[in-house]
């Protein structure tokens, strides 16, 4: 039921990770259930102010019944160098995991797995050591359980607020990230690789142009796609299963491609590619593809049966009627009206029907063969450049 005042509920932990960290709070750190709901109560009034986090500890101001605000401290246990080692060790092992906090984000997937290694980002039980000015000895009392809800806010502006309360900033977490990335010395330090040395610009706009290396040579078959190094985020819809298969299909077709060499076959348009993918697999693939791309599934099955039969040509004269010329459809009638099929045949467009079979010319110069599959047609076979070929398929 909506409120008196119709005002919107202030709730704590509108991101991925604040939601985490009040979960935590709530679940795993063991406070007292009975002090939580107070303190959310007094964050909601807006009585906390000062917040401010810092390596290992939160301090803020709280309005309390005195005129003078009391003085709020929470000290987060820190990491041991052990735990910092496995944590940093097991990102350092997950390139997802590195990749996504050097470009400044704390992937979801991170939480179990800093957990797993034993070095948990989030509060378990005796990490947060309160201190309040009031007289209540409880613990946590409502000013402290009101700061450890607003944390979340700061957690919802920059997740690295984790690692900064278990004792390491944002910059020294990426820096020991990227030195684990540089090469090792011959002393087994890691070192950071030297930079390139500088070209002067004079030099080089005046500096002879090199041959280009010789064209590697194709190879004979499609390699694997390369196996993720973790799931994506689960809320996507994603898997890593959808993304080898979408991987695995731009290999093979990037390899016919280069069979076929350069210039031979066009870019495919968005239908095109749904309607080659969707042949590829069954019907549960159809209707999974068409819900995705916002297709009715009718069309795609259509489109995905005439590309299998035909390619995209099949597809053409499936989902196009124009006018092309006389000669090519007076050849094809006479062709038809000698083919002992009951009727006789009738031209309509690009199309010339007689008794349950259709003829369709495409933009390429190529007839393509239809049948009459309950009341549509469906494309019966591969192309030619002859009626003939089409009319009595081999």
């Amino acid at each position: 039921m909506p409120s008196v005042t119709g005002r919107k509920r202030r709730t704590f932990g509108n991101t991925w990770w604040g939601e985490a960290w009040v979960e935590a709070l709530e679940k795993r750190a063991k406070l007292d259930p009975n002090r939580l709901p107070r303190g959310r109560t007094y964050a909601r009034k807006g009585v906390v102010g000062e917040l401010a986090v810092g390596t290992g500890e939160v301090t803020a101001r709280v309005q309390g019944s005195r005129a003078v605000p009391y003085r709020v401290t929470i000290h987060m246990r820190a990491f041991t160098e052990e735990q910092w080692e496995s944590l940093l060790g097991m990102v350092g092992s997950r390139l997802g995991h590195v990749a996504a906090l050097l470009d400044g984000e704390l992937p979801g997937e991170l939480a179990e797995d800093a957990r797993a290694a034993g070095a948990d980002l989030l509060p378990g039980p005796g990490d947060l050591r309160p201190k309040c000015s009031c007289p209540d000895s409880a613990n946590p009392c409502k000013h402290v359980a009101a700061v450890y809800y607003l944390v979340a806010d700061e957690v919802d502006a920059d997740p690295f607020v984790l690692f900064l309360l278990r004792g390491r900033p944002r910059e020294a977490v990426l820096a020991e990230l990227r030195s684990r990335r540089a090469p090792a010395s011959e002393s087994g330090k890691r070192m950071r690789a030297p930079a390139a040395p500088g070209v002067d610009p004079k030099r080089a706009y005046t500096r002879r142009i090199a041959a280009l290396p010789p064209r590697l040579a194709v190879p004979g078959t499609v390699g694997p796609p390369a196996v993720l190094d973790l799931d994506p985020p689960h809320r996507t819809g994603w898997s890593s299963d959808t993304f080898a298969e979408l991987a695995a299909d731009a290999a093979a077709r990037a390899w016919e491609l280069l069979v076929m060499g350069p210039g031979r076959e066009p870019g495919l348009s968005f239908e095109e590619d749904l309607a080659r993918r969707a042949a590829m697999g069954d019907p549960d693939l159809v209707t999974e593809l068409a819900e995705a791309a916002g297709v009715p599934v009718r069309d795609l099955a259509v489109w995905a049966q005439a590309w299998g039969e035909a390619g995209r040509g099949g597809m053409a004269v499936v989902r196009e009627v124009w006018r092309p010329g006389q000669a090519p459809l007076a050849r094809a009638r006479t062709d038809l009206a000698e083919s002992g099929l009951p009727g006789a045949p009738k031209t309509w467009r690009n199309r010339i029907t007689q008794g349950g079979l259709q003829l369709r010319y495409g933009r390429d110069e190529r007839w393509y063969r239809f049948v009459r599959d309950g009341e549509g047609w469906r494309v019966d076979g591969p192309p030619s450049t002859r009626p003939t070929d089409v009319i009595y398929p081999p």
